[in-house]
Order: structure tokens, then sequence, then C-alpha cells
């Protein structure tokens, strides 16, 4: 199995991890920005040691990576405030639903930025997994498109926008790094995650008095946070200095599989034939993808 694929696949575990922990930030009072900052705030002083630890000599790198970095470094907070307001609304399926057009969006966002296209099959696998992931979730509130005429489908598609951004430049920005593809992730992200802290504590310091204090002392929990968020990105970075983007939110669908059995393990739901279904088609858009890439 390709190493891209390794990364991914423990990104979904890690990811799926920190947006559990999130929701439960967002539910004891942080704001979308306070729950999204705890994700960077623990995160940057780990990265900053495990370079000092084992990283290489640090690269010469041009001005392209830094407004590579700098755009998919402030695109992933905004996706991520948009995941976390979601998770406060009612209409949370549809939200999560029209994240998952990250996958689509990024296709055409690669191609347009770093003039990366994807092949036919690919193409055909990618639609399987959307497929699933709409069958796997129920869309409450109204009929045809008036379901999607809330708050919820709003941010979810913002996110999913912001995530296929996101994840585009912060390949473009990898494959500038002069070193091997697991240094390019480690200088990658020691980059975008100091820009992210800074600038979004900024806006927090400016915008959201005492946020910054609250995340800082509930350190108990948003720690948690941090630790599955550097994880996570470390192996989303990887994924992306080894295959086009699209790919790897592609195979990434897998975490609403994890999270459904995440569900039935912890909270002994029982799962439908529709699920059954959704599963299967994300499973067998996974696989396809393997034999692509």
């Amino acid at each position: 199995m390709s190493a891209w694929i390794l990364f991914t696949l423990a990104a979904v575990v890690f990811q799926t991890a920190r947006f559990m922990l999130q929701k439960q930030l967002a539910a004891t009072g942080l704001s979308p920005a306070g729950a999204t900052f705890a994700r960077f705030l623990w995160a940057a002083p780990l990265v900053w040691l495990v370079y000092a630890l084992q990283g290489p000599a640090f690269p010469l790198l041009p001005p392209l990576f830094w407004l590579y970095a700098v755009i998919g470094g402030v695109t992933q907070i905004l996706a991520t405030i948009c995941v976390v307001a979601i998770f406060k609304s009612r209409n949370f399926a549809v939200g999560v639903t029209l994240k998952k057009t990250e996958v689509l969006l990024t296709a055409f966002v690669g191609l347009l930025i770093l003039g990366e296209s994807i092949s036919t099959l690919a193409l055909m696998a990618i639609l399987t997994g959307l497929a699933g992931v709409l069958l796997l979730t129920d869309l409450p509130g109204g009929k045809g498109l008036k379901r999607f005429a809330n708050r919820a489908a709003v941010l979810g598609l913002t996110s999913g926008l912001f995530f296929a951004v996101s994840g585009v430049t912060i390949r473009g920005a990898t494959l500038l790094v002069s070193a091997e593809p697991a240094s390019r992730a480690l200088v990658t992200l020691l980059i975008v995650v100091s820009a992210q802290v800074l600038l979004l504590g900024a806006w927090l310091a400016l915008r959201e008095g005492g946020e910054i204090t609250r995340v800082v002392t509930g350190w108990r929990r948003t720690i948690w946070v941090g630790l599955t968020s550097v994880a996570g990105s470390y192996c989303w970075f990887a994924g992306f200095t080894l295959q086009n983007a699209a790919l790897v939110y592609a195979v990434g669908q897998f975490e609403v599989v994890l999270s459904l059995f995440a569900s039935v393990l912890f909270f002994r739901e029982k799962i439908s034939a529709k699920e059954f279904g959704g599963i299967a088609l994300i499973t067998l858009s996974v696989l396809g993808l393997i034999s692509v890439g």
C-alpha cells in the first residue's frame, strides 16, 4: 500500500478524535474561534520541539512558499471555525454532508492553482465515495432543495471550499521545500501552525477578549485537541507531499465510516441497511483510489 494512503488513513483517525474533542469544547462555552485556537495553541510548541530534536537544517524557502503557507493556514482556520459552528447547529447532518464537497472542490481548485488534474478512474472513485457519504447522511429540514436553505448548509459548503483551498495551497507549499517528503511535511507544518497561532491569537485578543484565557485555563481539556491536531496535521501534510490533494481528501472520506462505527461501539447504535450501503460505496471508493494511487 502506498505511503500517502497510510498517512491519510492515520490522519483520518486523529481528525475523528479531534472533531469529537472540539465538539465537546464548543459545548463548554468556548466560541468557534476559541475552540479552533485550542487546536493550534498546543500544537505549535510540540512541532517546534520535534523540529529542534530531529528536524533538518532550515531550508531556503522561496516567496511562493510563504504565500501558499499563509493562504493554507488562514483558510484552514476559517474552515475549522465553520465546522465547529456547525456543531452548534440543529441541522448538523446537512452541514457535515456539504462539508464533504471538499473532495470535488479540491479537484477543481488543484487544477486551477497547481494545474494538477486527476484521471477519469480517480474521478469515478471520488464520485462513488461522495454518493456513499450522501447515502449515509440523513438530511433533515424540508423537502428537496429547501433542506439546504439554512445556516448549517452555508457553513458546510463554505468549510468545504476553505478546506479545498487549504489542502491545495499546503500541497503547493510542501512541493517547494527542498528536502525528502517527511522533512518537507515537518517544515511546512512548522511554518503553517506558527502563523495560525499568531494570526488567530491576534484576532481573539482584538475581537474576543478573554477567550485566550479560557483556552489556557482549560488546558486539561484543550491540550488534547492540540495533540490530536498536530498528529493529524502532520499526516495530512505528509499525504499532500506525496499525492494530489483531491485524492488524499477522497481517501479521507473514510472518516465518515470510522465515525459511524465509533457511534456503534461507544453508543450502541445500530447500522441500517442504507448505512451499510453507504459504507460499501465509500469502501469501494477508497479501494478504487488505492488501485489508482
